[in-house]
């Protein structure tokens, strides 16, 4: 699983080291040497866990599917992004500062107290 791309469609095979990795940042992380770059890289797709190869050289539209279940595997990448919140901003998100209206509100529609009258009823 990577954490640069969240999405990630497919696993490349490194030319240079010959493993697999979900990108070319997991592959700085855990390597000294560069991504060496080649005419032909392997893939992997995370969909059907078949491996293909595609030409670079000469790469098209038809080629961003993977040849096997047709996944579409270059898609705009979801990087995880730092999120700072302040809490109590929306009401929407932190409901602890709304009052709560389920509590039973005291019925003063009344004229009369009844606890005054109650031992004048006959």
């Amino acid at each position: 699983m990577c954490k640069h791309i969240l999405n990630a469609q497919v696993a490349i095979r490194a030319p240079c080291c010959k493993l697999w990795y979900d990108c070319a940042e997991c592959h700085a992380e855990s390597q000294t040497h560069k991504l060496a770059k080649a005419a032909e890289m392997t893939f992997m797709c995370k969909k059907c866990k078949k491996a293909f190869r595609k030409d670079m050289s000469v790469y098209e539209e038809s080629d961003e599917y993977c040849p096997h279940c047709d996944n579409h595997y270059v898609i705009d990448a979801k990087t995880p992004q730092a999120v700072v919140k302040v809490e109590g901003e929306d009401i929407r998100v932190d409901a602890r500062m709304i009052k709560d209206d389920r509590v039973k509100a005291v019925d003063d529609d009344s004229i009369f107290d009844d606890d005054d009258f109650a031992d004048r009823l006959g």
